[in-house]
């Protein structure tokens, strides 16, 4: 019997999803989080999931987690002391940066404070052009001299980052040996051109810190879990959830921690997507609430975009990721008073530690959650299948603190609280859809996370979208994306060309080279020859142009046709993008990317079992509008019958998660066991 396990570290719950393939069996699992060590949840809740079904732990064989360690180490600044070693004259890189501003209009508002202080940041005599040929020779004597007055300072990593070293790396790795030489084992040497040899100076450089300032955070917290999951008894090595999709081998994501610094979100995108494609979804847009942020993502021809730019809590970073945008409005959202004097929501959370006020752990605070308890959307006496006691009388004590402050009534405060955190992942949806040219109103909105579907319709009618949909497990959908991910890595080599047939040899020497790369990870990976996948890309761009766009290349070496071919389609991908092409202009070669995938066995979706229309097991008053109170009953998910038909007003409970069906509006359970709502015609 083996058995697959997917655990998502939430800022509130940590989630489980335990497949047992040969049985056809999936089993759900939800424990608190503990913030302070995010293992010690893991450890505790998947020892007893295992307890409670009988499940020996010797019979794991796959154990996939996600998690938010680097995130929130880099949000708390709770990190590895870095120091830099640069390139003569590139010192202050990090502090000058790009000309732009966090808020364009917001003169008081700046970039966050570099990682690296300017007495840890040193300047190497040497220099590359950008053709590859050596201006200065590497100071091999200055960087002996640096190693000697590191020596003298508290570091935990040195990162190396020298000009043009994306694509010719032999002076950072000389120094590199140098260093390492030179300082103790316990203070480790990396340099930008490992990390990920992106063009873009500013860029690489600070992906490169922040990879180096994660590296003592997440290779404690993996060695703990590691050792902690061992003691329980499980075989299984661990693998990690990345940015980009896909999992990693703990080794890696010791390596390279900045790689996991978005896996719960990119693990949830992952599931939702494996959740439309099996039910013929190919238009979505998700919506991920759990404690802390929501979390959205559109899904188009049923996969999520990928983007190879963004920021991490104000620092850019130069790494594929999937195309998340993530806002601070959740569960645990904590609602304040402005000094304006007016209600916000957000983005500070509760988060499991003291929790929502409702949850009696402590908080005092008003959280959207408690808002919910009050409208009678959640069930005012426990969540979880009970394992949750709910005290409702803390709910209300805490949004009648903030009424009277207002001087509004507590449930009118409390509509506003929840008006206001949907109106936050409106906006969110908004910048990913709206403002990339897709009209989210031809799209079917995927809710899921433990707050998802509470707040889907308020979101689904400002965005006018009328389908809703909402998985089997919604809270657990980002733990059951880890069961449906692959091994994958990505690699890259940056070198500016013309895109032409005269340059076909500098071409096909790059993809030789990464070809290497690409066989020597399938073979260290021990990935067999049927599991391989490479999706190949290009990233080209007009002759003096900023940015470049990517188009897919079919693999192996490049012919005059190839050439053409790829050039006519980089002509339409530019079209798209910007209105135009250029037909008569030069096309420069960028970068050249490899997507590789280690495809893994993944647990089969369950299709509804046949049984009778579940009826309802109770009643309760519900406020779906501000003045609409109405007696909606409560249903239990797990009794539905394919096709049912429930008109709201409807309550529909489960452990993980409670989805309103708002007055008029109809749901209905299709083969994969998804809730699917058609949104009456409503302002």
């Amino acid at each position: 019997m083996d058995v697959y396990v997917g655990v998502d570290v939430g800022g509130t719950f940590t989630d489980f999803s335990i497949a047992i393939p040969a049985q056809g069996r999936e089993i759900l699992h939800k424990v608190p989080s503990t913030p302070a060590a995010p293992d010690a949840a893991i450890v505790a809740g998947l020892a007893e999931a295992l307890a409670q079904h009988d499940i020996p732990p010797d019979a794991v064989v796959r154990l996939a987690h996600g998690t938010t360690v680097g995130t929130n180490a880099l949000i708390q600044r709770k990190l590895g002391t870095v120091a830099l070693v640069t390139t003569e004259g590139f010192r202050d890189l990090l502090e000058i940066g790009r000309q732009t501003r966090p808020k364009v209009y917001d003169i008081h508002r700046d970039n966050p404070k570099v990682l690296v202080p300017r007495h840890l940041r040193f300047e190497v005599r040497e220099r590359m052009r950008a053709d590859g040929t050596v201006h200065r020779p590497l100071d091999k004597a200055g960087v002996r001299r640096v190693a000697r007055l590191l020596l003298r300072e508290k570091v935990d990593c040195v990162a190396v980052c020298f000009l043009h070293a994306h694509s010719f790396p032999a002076h950072e790795r000389e120094a590199a040996a140098i260093l390492a030489e030179l300082l103790p084992d316990s203070v480790a040497v990396i340099t930008s051109s490992s990390v990920y040899p992106e063009f873009r100076e500013y860029e690489r450089s600070s992906t490169t810190v922040l990879n180096a300032a994660l590296l003592t955070v997440m290779g404690a917290y993996l060695d703990r879990f590691t050792r902690a999951v061992r003691a329980l008894g499980v075989p299984a090595e661990p693998t990690v959830s990345q940015s980009a999709g896909g999992l990693m081998s703990v080794s890696m994501a010791r390596r390279f921690p900045i790689r996991s610094a978005l896996s719960g979100p990119a693990a949830g995108a992952i599931g939702a997507a494996a959740r439309a494609r099996a039910a013929g979804h190919d238009r979505v847009v998700t919506l991920d609430v759990g404690g802390t942020s929501a979390d959205v993502c559109l899904l188009t021809g049923g996969w999520p975009a990928l983007v190879h730019s963004r920021t991490l809590a104000g620092f850019p970073l130069r790494l594929p990721a999937l195309d998340v945008n993530s806002v601070g409005a959740g569960g645990g959202s904590i609602a304040w008073i402005d000094r304006d004097g007016l209600l916000k929501v957000g983005p500070h959370s509760a988060g499991a530690v003291p929790g929502p006020a409702c949850y009696d752990r402590g908080g005092a605070d008003a959280t959207v959650t408690d808002a919910n308890v009050l409208l009678g959307r959640l069930s005012g006496e426990a969540l979880l299948e009970g394992r949750m006691p709910i005290r409702r009388d803390l709910a209300e004590r805490a949004v009648a603190g903030l009424a009277r402050r207002l001087k509004l009534d507590p449930l009118e405060t409390a509509f506003g609280i929840a008006s206001l955190v949907s109106a936050t992942m409106v906006r969110a949806l908004r910048s990913i859809s709206v403002e990339r040219g897709h009209d989210p109103s031809q799209f079917a909105l995927l809710a899921f996370g433990g707050g998802g579907p509470l707040h889907a319709t308020d979101v689904a009618r400002e965005l006018g979208i009328r389908r809703i949909i909402v998985p089997p497990n919604p809270g657990i959908l980002c733990a059951e994306g880890l069961l449906d991910s692959d091994l994958a890595t990505d690699f890259v080599e940056a070198r500016l060309l013309r895109f032409e047939t005269a340059s076909l040899r500098a071409l096909n020497a790059v993809i030789r080279s990464v070809q290497k790369q690409v066989d020597a990870w399938f073979a260290r990976e021990k990935v067999a020859m049927s599991a391989r996948h490479v999706a190949w890309s290009a990233d080209l761009r007009y002759a003096g142009q900023n940015f470049e766009l990517p188009v897919p290349l079919a693999g192996g070496p490049l012919d005059r046709a190839a050439i053409a071919a790829v050039r006519a389609a980089f002509d339409q991908a530019h079209e798209r993008a910007y209105g135009f092409a250029q037909a008569d202009e030069s096309v420069e070669f960028v970068s050249l990317r490899a997507k590789l995938r280690a495809t893994l066995p993944k647990p089969v979706p369950a299709r509804l079992a046949a049984r009778p229309p579940g009826a309802p097991c109770g009643m309760r008053r519900v406020a779906f509008a501000r003045t609409s109170w109405e007696d909606a009953p409560i249903y239990r998910r797990a009794a539905l019958a394919q096709g049912q038909s429930i008109t709201g007003p409807a309550i529909i409970e489960q452990m993980d998660s409670t989805t309103p069906v708002f007055p008029g509006d109809v749901c209905t359970p299709d083969a994969w066991g998804n809730l699917v709502i058609e949104r009456q015609h409503r302002a």
